[in-house]
């Protein structure tokens, strides 16, 4: 097995397996995990405090309980997230951290049956105005404090700043991942490239930047192979579970980039930089764009994805559009009208995590790799 693949598989463990994560770090460092909940939120101070922010996107589950809490057009994600937590499978979290940015979520903020705390926070959506800057600093302020009462820690300024440059270099080294998968689609398949970016979400931030380097400069080593398939980019909020992604791979398709609420958009820009770090991390929200989450009167999402089109040479854009997403089905038809009149060609699927069959989706990408 060569290196490339051990590191691949050791990620893909990770991403597979949360808990083990967690306690891993929990015999290393002593210290417990905070769950953090989709889609944005800042974990530099949860990194600050010592603790290892955990994400937490539900997974591939038939819904039961959950129903008695959640209306059935609530995502699946959601569905899923709060169909484990009455299993218990969140309780040995220290605290759960929720940003509202769609009413779901703040249902679900408010209907947590989980023993672990709860902290909620807003985004501001009338975002490029210096007071929602403010404001946001004072909901981060707040966070903190609730942070160092249920963890009994201090996290000062200078640990949170420490912190924005431990997260800054590994979105630096993701974003160069993203570039390098494209390069290399017969190495990072779809599948590969996903693990790679979902074991972030249960690692303390310096060891996967680490692995992540190691695998780049390894994969950098070999030389590149012309991949005859077709080159698509995703967008969307996820593109789970893998199944998914095993069809365009099996169909002859390289996920050459995306725009994935789960992916890149994660560390798509790096904190600004500043002396305060709460100020630094409020500006990060102002200035992210291209996210139905986060709203902009001047829709730029679809020209992004555009560019990202030209830039990476894709022949598509395949729009993974989750079941039930209501910000994600507004943004839609702005962004499709523009591929309609680019001449961009683009492919609609739907995500449902409790789904088990996918042969839906699998009759469409076959459908759409002979139109291509």
């Amino acid at each position: 097995m060569s290196r490339v693949e051990t590191i691949i598989n050791e990620l893909s463990a990770i991403a597979s397996n949360p808990r083990k994560a967690m306690e891993d770090f929990k015999k290393e460092t002593g210290k417990g995990a905070v769950g953090v909940m989709p889609v944005y939120a800042p974990e530099e101070l949860i990194h600050a405090a010592g603790f290892l922010p955990v994400g937490i996107w539900g997974g591939q589950k038939s819904i039961s309980k959950a129903r008695t809490y959640l209306p059935p057009f609530a995502c699946s994600i959601m569905q899923s997230v709060m169909e484990m937590q009455l299993e218990g499978a969140y309780d040995d979290l220290a605290a759960v951290l929720f940003s509202v940015p769609c009413d779901t979520l703040k249902c679900l903020s408010q209907k947590w049956k989980g023993t672990s705390p709860v902290i909620v926070f807003t985004h501001p959506q009338n975002r490029k105005l210096e007071a929602a800057n403010k404001f946001l600093v004072e909901e981060f302020k707040l966070v903190r404090e609730k942070l160092e009462k249920i963890l009994n820690v201090k996290i000062t300024d200078e640990a949170i700043n420490n912190s924005i440059e431990v997260y800054n270099e590994n979105r630096r080294v993701m974003r160069e991942f993203s570039d390098l998968a494209a390069e290399y689609p017969n190495v990072i398949d779809a599948v590969k490239r996903h693990a790679v970016i979902k074991a972030r979400f249960f690692m303390e931030k310096s060891k996967h930047t680490a692995m992540v380097k190691e695998l780049i400069a390894e994969v950098k080593a070999t030389p590149a192979e012309e991949f005859k398939g077709k080159r698509v980019i995703l967008t969307g909020i996820m593109a789970e579970p893998n199944e998914v992604l095993d069809i365009f791979t099996e169909n002859g398709f390289a996920v050459v980039a995306d725009d994935l609420a789960q992916e890149s958009r994660q560390f798509r820009i790096d904190v600004p930089e500043g002396t305060d770090p709460l100020y630094r991390l409020a500006k990060w929200w102002q200035e992210f764009d291209g996210c139905a989450l986060a709203t902009d009167p001047k829709k730029p999402r679809g020209q992004m994805l555009m560019d990202m089109v030209k830039k990476y040479n894709a022949d598509a854009v395949v729009v993974c559009m989750m079941k039930f997403c209501d910000p994600e089905e507004f943004d839609y038809p702005i962004y499709y009208a523009q591929f309609e009149e680019a001449g961009i060609k683009s492919l609609y699927i739907e995500i449902d995590q409790e789904s088990t069959s996918f042969e839906q989706i699998k009759t469409r990408v076959q459908s759409f790799g002979e139109m291509l």
